[in-house]
């Protein structure tokens, strides 16, 4: 027990430590090179390693630059406590597999490409929040790992000699991957009729993965949870503007500003909701639909 528990503290703190990373690649994506040091966005000075100390630096700071006192985003200490968290279920869900009596370097590969995975899409998730596009790198790439790992499901090293000498593929993975298609097939033309209004074309290719990473049920679990996630925000928003006017005009004034605007065609990203609902049936299994319950009881 104690020896799960320092892996998971591991875990937690390799998490804060990518995250970092993580917060390095939205804010330069597309804009400058990753290499080179970290700087004040308003003072430019470089950073000594003991301001880039992940979610401690930020705190100990008070949230400002030791030398020009401007304020820093909070999306530094968020995505560093994110990606901690998400590292430590990600090990808590594999930890079967990590600690079998047959684990080999196969195993841990596995375990790593799906660290990766959930790594790229963080960082697609918070892009998408700051900007309301899906960058093409990190989605083709969270869909080619989500391949791979399907492919790895469906056909690990010791049972492909006896499918390829038997010529069978099973029917269920071939469902799996072309329901990929299907889920995106609806996104797909809702982007291509709205001209891209109505929603991008970036989520059409997120939801590629869903099947690919969950298999079509809990995926289909992942893409109903996230809209119910993406609606439930949405409107929490808007009754909280609408409760706004009840309180002191001198509170919260910056708060205030944010939602003065926003109304029922205010732009939300659907990036981040999807990927959260992904992550929580991937971690806890939920099948929102029922449709797993169905399947097996028919199989």
């Amino acid at each position: 027990m104690a020896m799960v528990s320092i892996l998971l503290l591991s875990f937690f703190l390799l998490g804060t430590i990518v995250g970092s990373f993580l917060n390095v690649v939205v804010i330069r994506y597309g804009i400058r090179t990753l290499k080179g040091r970290s700087k004040c966005f308003s003072c430019d000075k470089t950073l000594r390693w003991f301001e880039l100390v992940p979610v401690f630096s930020f705190l100990i700071q008070k949230g400002q630059c030791r030398s020009c006192l401007s304020r820093l985003s909070l999306q530094y200490p968020l995505v560093e406590l994110i990606t901690g968290l998400v590292f430590t279920l990600v090990f808590w869900k594999q930890s079967s597999l990590l600690f079998s009596s047959s684990l080999s370097f196969f195993h841990i590969s596995y375990f790593i490409f799906h660290l990766l995975l959930w790594s790229l899409l963080i960082s697609l998730s918070v892009y998408d929040f700051r900007h309301k596009i899906i960058p093409d790198a990190l989605v083709y790439g969270s869909c080619l790992i989500s391949l791979l790992l399907f492919c790895i499901s469906y056909f690990p090293p010791e049972r492909l000699e006896s499918f390829s000498r038997a010529g069978i593929f099973h029917i269920s993975s071939l469902f799996d991957f072309w329901s990929g298609f299907l889920f995106a097939a609806p996104f797909a033309l809702i982007w291509f009729f709205s001209k891209g209004r109505a929603m991008g074309l970036g989520d059409a290719k997120l939801v590629l993965l869903f099947p690919w990473l969950l298999g079509f049920a809990q995926g289909l679990s992942a893409l109903v949870l996230g809209f119910w996630i993406g609606a439930a925000v949405a409107l929490g928003a808007l009754l909280l503007k609408a409760s706004t006017s009840f309180l002191p005009p001198n509170l919260y004034p910056t708060f205030r500003s944010r939602l003065k605007n926003l109304g029922l065609k205010t732009e939300l990203p659907l990036g981040p909701f999807l990927v959260l609902g992904l992550f929580l049936v991937y971690v806890f299994g939920w099948d929102v639909t029922g449709l797993g319950m169905l399947l097996q009881a028919s199989f």
